[in-house]
């Protein structure tokens, strides 16, 4: 009897290679299949491409240690470049959002445009019947649920991925703890076993942001301005550098309170700040999203969300609008960001989610965000 063929997106790391061991156990055929999505978008290649971007991600090592991978694990490895696909809807999306003063989730659009769109087309021109991830989710009956490893758990970076993107997808490493998934590689003694998670955005690696940023977006440096006394108490490097909630590199001298970052003014250039972490500016209890994918069966309107990735789960009211939802929260939440992601949760089921667009305290919407 013929095996079913599953297609692999390969990184580099443990997780994926994790997958493959996994698959390959569950008596699937395996075909690896690395994307590149950033590094070898160097001069002349794409039209508007900065020649900054030479050598920016260590993706070249990532294809190596793959490669090693399948060979030991007898594995076909093939390699498609999605670079100016990544440029069109990643990249570009994640500079305007910046322009806007917003905080863009760059890995969430590469999600739904290249991982589950572009990545799928090849994989069934590979002649897959199922895609595989490293990526730490569930699917059961048709619904994204949590993995198992609730500090690894990704579907919040899910989100905007639609149901049929997630039809014939699988999630190997999902139903395992991470120490687990490691243990695993050693077995099999591959060469990723103790290779360190990646972090951050992939253009961005491990390097420094606002060095970065310098290459696409000029700074345009202004004031710093507290909030609550209207005094200016220093200069930012630009908005685009800047998150609300941030509390690290504001360099405002002559205070030992601790600063936050809780707006901006675009067209004045100002960037406000505020002192205490839980100070009311900070705090809101309802915002507007947009861009909604919703992954349920029907629409509920009392759940759980995740404003940020790491954040704890929020019980939430949800007022379902024509193309938006208002999200409710009225215990009040802190730093709640124009253009992250708002998730929805029921329980272990992730509901999808959207972008947010406005934040709102008392019926309004704060004026300095």
């Amino acid at each position: 009897m013929e095996k079913e063929k599953v297609v692999i997106g390969m990184s580099g790391g443990v997780d994926s290679s994790t997958a493959a061991i996994l698959l390959q156990n569950s008596g699937y055929e395996v075909i690896g299949l690395f994307m590149r999505n950033w590094d070898s978008m160097v001069d002349g290649e794409i039209e508007g491409a900065p020649t900054t971007t030479q050598g920016i991600c260590p993706q070249e090592v990532d294809y190596e240690d793959a490669k090693k991978v399948c060979e030991k694990l007898n594995i076909p490895l093939y390699r498609k470049d999605f670079i100016k696909e990544y440029w069109d809807d990643v990249f570009t999306y994640f500079l305007e959002e910046l322009k806007k003063g917003r905080t863009p989730n760059p890995d969430i659009m590469c999600n739904k445009y290249i991982k589950f769109d572009l990545f799928i087309k090849e994989a069934k021109r590979l002649g897959a019947d199922y895609i595989a991830t490293g990526h730490y989710a569930r699917i059961k009956n048709g619904k994204l649920l949590r993995a198992v490893d609730r500090n690894k758990d990704q579907t919040y970076f899910l989100s905007q991925v639609s149901k049929e993107q997630l039809k014939n997808v699988l999630f190997p490493v999902g139903e395992l703890e991470k120490p687990k998934v490691r243990e695993i590689a050693k077995q099999y003694d591959l060469i990723t076993a103790e290779k360190k998670d990646s972090t951050g955005i992939c253009f961005i690696g491990e390097r420094n942001f606002t060095n970065f940023l310098k290459n696409y977006l000029p700074n345009q440096p202004g004031d710093i301005i507290h909030i609550e006394t209207k005094e200016v108490v220093g200069e930012h490097m630009g908005l685009m550098n800047y998150t609300i909630g941030q509390r690290r590199g504001l360099h405002v001298g002559g205070s030992k309170e601790r600063m936050f970052v809780v707006g901006k003014d675009l067209e004045k250039n100002i960037l406000y700040i505020c002192t205490g972490e839980d100070n009311d500016y900070l705090i809101s209890d309802s915002c507007l999203v947009e861009d909604i994918n919703y992954l349920g069966d029907e629409k509920i309107t009392k759940c759980t969300a995740k404003f940020r990735y790491r954040q704890e789960d929020v019980p939430v009211e949800l007022e379902w609008k024509e193309k938006e939802v208002l999200v409710k929260y009225p215990q009040g939440v802190k730093a709640v960001t124009p253009g992250q992601a708002c998730v929805f949760y029921d329980g272990e089921e992730c509901l999808g989610g959207g972008i947010i667009k406005e934040v709102r305290k008392n019926n309004e919407k704060l004026w300095y965000l």
